[in-house]
């Protein structure tokens, strides 16, 4: 009987997520309703408050579950296992709600200030540095953690560019253009010749991907 009871929960807390990503999505944090959520995710709001305890609660939570859209996705390493964590990125903010409300609440950060995603995406960035670092694939000189910084302040940046002019229609190509400019400064010639750099990597990696597509 607990287990039922237990998948039931888990259940019920990943509809009200994503139903609450496709609302913040569409409204932003200020436009977001707690009955609008609750309704796009047919619950209550005592299973709602007994999963988040408030609003921004749940806003946190839709902002901080970028990572779990991409990095399950993986298998590479190294610095082939950053340029694809953009890869992926770039194509999963047009079609996954759930990647695009938390991309839209950590840009915005309308009543809630809080860099916990940033961070994240550069602990992710900065491991696969690591990695890349201990195969030898780095130049000497290459600080991993200010490489890492700076790979997530480069997409924030230009994922709200290519937002504005293209409705990130564009983005996997403006991903691709920035590793062509990256990767002569930072990997060693041998790496770069052989890190695919191509939205070609992505389909598969999408097809095997846990969860309705938007």
């Amino acid at each position: 009987m607990g287990r039922p009871k237990q998948e039931r929960a888990v259940q019920t807390r990943e509809a009200i997520l994503r139903a609450a990503a496709e609302v913040f999505d569409e409204y932003g944090y200020a436009g977001a309703s707690i009955n609008r959520i609750l309704e796009r995710a047919g619950a209550t709001a005592g299973a709602m408050y007994f999963h988040f305890k408030s609003k921004e609660d749940l806003a946190r939570a839709v902002m901080n579950a970028q990572p779990e859209t991409i990095v399950p996705l993986l298998e590479s390493e190294g610095l082939q296992r950053m340029v694809d964590i953009t890869m992926i990125w770039s194509f999963q903010l047009q079609r996954d709600p759930l990647l695009r409300a938390g991309v839209r609440l950590a840009t915005e950060q309308t009543g809630l200030q809080d860099a916990t995603s940033y961070v994240e995406w550069a602990q992710i960035m900065r491991d696969c540095l690591n990695v890349a670092r201990e195969k030898g694939e780095l130049q000497a000189g290459v600080d991993p953690h200010e490489m890492a910084e700076f790979a997530v302040e480069a997409c924030t940046g230009m994922q709200i560019y290519s937002s504005v002019v293209s409705g990130r229609t564009d983005l996997p190509e403006r991903a691709v253009r920035m590793w062509r400019l990256l990767l002569p400064g930072i990997a060693v010639p041998a790496v770069v010749a052989r890190t695919e750099v191509s939205p070609a990597r992505v389909p598969a990696a999408l097809r095997a991907e846990p969860g309705p597509a938007a």
